[in-house]
């Protein structure tokens, strides 16, 4: 049995108790959305996801601290639970099908579990250390993540979430660069560019600035499928840093064009 079996089992009876949850207030006519004093929207969705899994851990794992976007930090464990109920809450309230919740266990600053769950998508992506990438609907039904080929910036394909973000930390024409360097570029945004980069029909996904529970548990789904997930250093993900992601063959070439690296010239 692998070292993170069972809490990778935990991962997905948390995610099975989010994803209903979440689909019982999507597109819901009654739906209350605030705002909070970042002036991004919290749904009660995403209160009432974070408040279940919170309860689920302190009965299954309550010697575990546990991190979440609305409550914050509870524990002082080595052992941390990180949780984002609703990762894409813009397009949650919108009723685009794009949003997830976002679920990792790291042990110090190292996640070592990764789930990444998108019920409207009936998608599922998750890793555990040492236990490869995975993606399907259960643990019994699911299909081996693994990373592109491609090995040309070329050739590559690109994907993001806004422009905004890279502008704001005034590395908007880095960006730029990088995706006139690309084959193909498309804003598929939030989980969705990344954990598509573990399934190797993205080969580099990028943004500029993610906290933690955006992030937690896209390195070791990415690191399991035999790719790369860092920051704009080449060094691992830090709360509110940049992350980006990438099959492995083609990760330094993006650090560079994102670094403000020349942009090759290109051969007719």
């Amino acid at each position: 049995m692998a070292a993170f079996d069972d809490d990778l089992r935990l991962a997905h009876v948390l995610a099975d108790a989010a994803d209903d949850i979440s689909l019982k207030h999507f597109r819901s006519l009654d739906l209350k959305v605030d705002t909070k004093p970042d002036l991004t929207p919290v749904t009660e969705a995403d209160r009432s996801v974070e408040e279940a899994l919170r309860g689920v851990l302190s009965r299954a794992r309550p010697r575990d601290a546990v991190v979440g976007e609305e409550y914050g930090r509870t524990g002082s464990a080595s052992r941390c639970w990180v949780i984002d109920p609703i990762d894409g809450t813009k397009n949650y309230v919108r009723g685009v099908p794009v949003w997830a919740t976002l679920i990792a266990l790291l042990e110090g600053d190292r996640p070592v579990v990764g789930l990444v769950s998108a019920p409207a998508l009936n998608r599922r992506w998750w890793a555990a250390r040492d236990g490869g990438a995975w993606s399907g609907r259960s643990l019994a039904k699911a299909t081996r993540c693994r990373v592109s080929q491609v090995a040309r910036i070329e050739d590559a394909s690109l994907s993001y979430s806004s422009l905004t973000g890279w502008e704001e930390q005034q590395r908007l024409e880095s960006f730029l660069g990088l995706t006139r360097s690309v084959w193909r570029t498309r804003a598929y945004g939030d989980f969705w560019s990344h954990v598509m980069v573990a399934e190797g029909v993205v080969d580099i996904s990028a943004e500029p600035e993610l906290s933690l529970w955006d992030a937690a548990p896209l390195p070791v789904i990415l690191e399991e499928a035999g790719g790369r997930a860092t920051d704009l250093r080449g060094r691992d993900f830090t709360d509110g840093g940049a992350l980006v992601c990438s099959n492995g063959a083609l990760h330094d070439a993006a650090l560079t064009h994102l670094n403000g690296g020349p942009t090759p010239v290109r051969l007719l």
